[in-house]
């Protein structure tokens, strides 16, 4: 894990956190820019371990370890194309690769089984913030959470949540099953809309793969199978970010 710093780390350092293998021998990953990286000091400070940029320091990161790049060192490790302010080390969070998930687990849980694109990916776990979700559970064939571009896409809220990626995410239904949730999928062919779920009760809302949908043992193991209704004559689906989004907003804007 990456500690307290006794010597500056090579720039190559901070470019393996671009990688999987960079991100699992540090236990750390990189976040860019100023509103994101104060959306991380906002909710948990004592993870952010470093702060980089080609400037003066803002006072809201003065409590941390700051180190000047000239700025062609900046935008070698940079995440994006162009700089979009101060890049912040991040630690991972524990048990990401656990199938043990929180006692208090929270009354809305997001399933993503096999979302391959990392944007999608760092969308949903945004949006499941934003209404009022308390954690993620993933399937191993999904885009690692804290690669550059889902880390991005989740705009500082990727810590805002548990998150549990594995390829036994299906115990993790059976778990939360038994503990009383109800299992919501999302399928094209659907019987149930939204407004049939209980307005009271815990819930895990299931996406699948962009192209083939949800896996069948997760369909079989689901109590409602919903759709979104669109005008089907004019397009044939929802991106699957959009389709979440909708779904999270309608439970979570029912009482509970």
């Amino acid at each position: 894990m990456y500690g307290e710093r006794k010597s500056l780390k090579p720039l190559k350092w901070y470019k393996a956190l671009a990688t999987v293998k960079g991100r699992e021998s540090s236990g750390a990953f990189l976040i860019e820019g100023d509103r994101a990286v104060r959306q991380i000091i906002a909710g948990h400070p004592d993870s952010v371990v470093e702060i980089l940029t080609m400037g003066e320091l803002a006072p809201v990161y003065s409590d941390y370890p700051g180190r000047l790049l000239t700025e062609s060192q900046f935008k070698s490790i940079c995440l994006t194309k162009t700089p979009q302010g101060p890049l912040a080390v991040i630690r991972m969070p524990d048990d990401v690769e656990s199938c043990d998930i929180p006692i208090d687990a929270g009354d809305r849980i997001l399933l993503l089984e096999d979302i391959q694109d990392p944007g999608n990916v760092g969308s949903l776990i945004r949006s499941a913030a934003a209404f009022g979700y308390s954690g993620v559970v993933m399937s191993d064939k999904c885009a690692d959470p804290f690669s550059p571009k889902c880390v991005q896409s989740t705009a500082g809220a990727v810590l805002s949540l548990w998150i549990r990626r594995t390829a036994s995410y299906l115990s993790i239904i059976v778990n939360l099953k038994s503990r009383g949730y109800s299992l919501i999928a999302t399928v094209l062919t659907g019987e149930d809309t939204l407004s049939v779920i209980p307005g009271s009760g815990r819930i895990v809302l299931a996406l699948g793969n962009e192209a083939d949908g949800l896996s069948m043992p997760v369909i079989e193991l689901s109590n409602y199978r919903c759709k979104v209704p669109i005008h089907d004559e004019h397009i044939e689906s929802l991106n699957v970010a959009a389709c979440g989004a909708i779904c999270m907003y309608v439970t979570s804007a029912k009482p509970r």
